[in-house]
């Protein structure tokens, strides 16, 4: 069946939303989050990372996350990667406690063990088994805006490659 194409939404009025499923699709093997970038470099120079759920790099994301778990809404995020990993994948496993601690399901799969999936092209969040929005990025990482559409059947590229974690 056709998707058709959704009107742009914040990702904070798209999970506030959500009423059952918030599903997080990562292939890329690094990523160029502006907000990121100090704390990155500083995990290269140091290996320390901030663990804290309430501090200001955190608290925005940990208060949605939270809310929404509270709602009964479930978090999955499965993390697609090379390897060996990239210094960037090592910095967000170095990480990962904190999207748990707050009620996030995280998986990791090794990319040659997905050669038998059907993948879409990029990343993506599923809401509710509905509303998917695709990320777009560039070669080095950066953010490239996004493609939000509404699923109107049972099968497509984010239908395949959905985590089943």
């Amino acid at each position: 069946m056709p998707q058709k194409k959704q009107q742009r939404a914040s990702f904070d009025e798209l999970l506030n939303s959500a009423t059952h499923s918030a599903v997080h699709l990562e292939m890329r093997d690094i990523y160029g989050v502006a907000g990121e970038a100090e704390e990155f470099e500083q995990w290269k120079r140091t290996g320390e990372v901030d663990l804290d759920p309430e501090s200001e790099g955190w608290s925005r994301w940990t208060a949605l996350v939270r809310q929404a778990v509270a709602r009964g809404v479930v978090m999955r995020r499965a993390r697609i990667v090379s390897e060996p990993v990239s210094q960037y994948i090592k910095y967000e496993h170095a990480t990962t406690a904190v999207n748990v601690t707050v009620g996030e399901q995280v998986r990791w799969l090794p990319r040659r063990r997905t050669s038998d999936i059907a993948l879409p092209g990029n990343d993506f969040w599923l809401f509710d088994d509905r509303l998917v929005r695709f990320n777009h990025f560039t070669g080095d990482g950066d953010g490239a805006g996004f493609e939000y559409v509404v699923r109107t059947g049972t099968s497509g590229p984010d239908r395949a490659a959905e985590p089943t974690c």
